[in-house]
């Protein structure tokens, strides 16, 4: 596979599997959500302004996600220190895995080609997914904005706002 494409996931596919450290080094994995809904959403880098406000966004929400039985598990190419300080910094309440490697993030398609201020390059999505209890895909939101995407992502769950 090439350093800048990857595949892109649609509904029904199944959703690769993966094992990642998370902000502590303990590892995680999908097949230990299996029977249970979880949304997995990559970004681009922990403490930055798009990604804390996405971040705190899920955060904010979890308690109604959690309700409907989803598990929040946010990745990004940070290690496990960073992702520990994000995580204390913002109060976070969900896993934050590192894929220092970007092996799931290709896995997924939340790598590639994008617009930054009019230039193409190679690097992260902003991309979310949303696992059904079956291990398939239910939804693949890629390059979704950091601003209203948590409340965008409620309405299409069908959840109150």
């Amino acid at each position: 596979m090439s350093q800048t494409a990857s595949p892109r996931l649609s509904p029904g596919d199944p959703a690769p599997d993966f094992t990642l450290p998370d902000q502590d080094g303990a590892e995680v994995s999908l097949h230990d959500h299996a029977g249970r809904k979880v949304i997995v959403y990559f970004y681009p880098a922990a403490m930055t302004p798009g990604c804390t406000k996405e971040a705190c966004d899920f955060r904010d929400s979890i308690g109604s996600l959690s309700a409907a039985g989803f598990q929040v598990l946010g990745i990004s190419k940070d290690d496990p220190t960073t992702l520990a300080g994000f995580r204390a910094r913002d109060h976070l309440n969900f896993p934050l895995l590192s894929d220092a490697d970007l092996t799931v993030h290709r896995l997924y398609g939340a790598y590639g080609e994008k617009s930054l201020y009019g230039k193409t390059v190679t690097g992260v999505l902003r991309s979310t997914f949303v696992v059904d209890e079956d291990g398939s895909i239910r939804l693949a939101l890629y390059n979704v904005k950091a601003t209203g995407h948590v409340a965008s992502l409620r309405r299409r769950l069908g959840l109150a706002a």
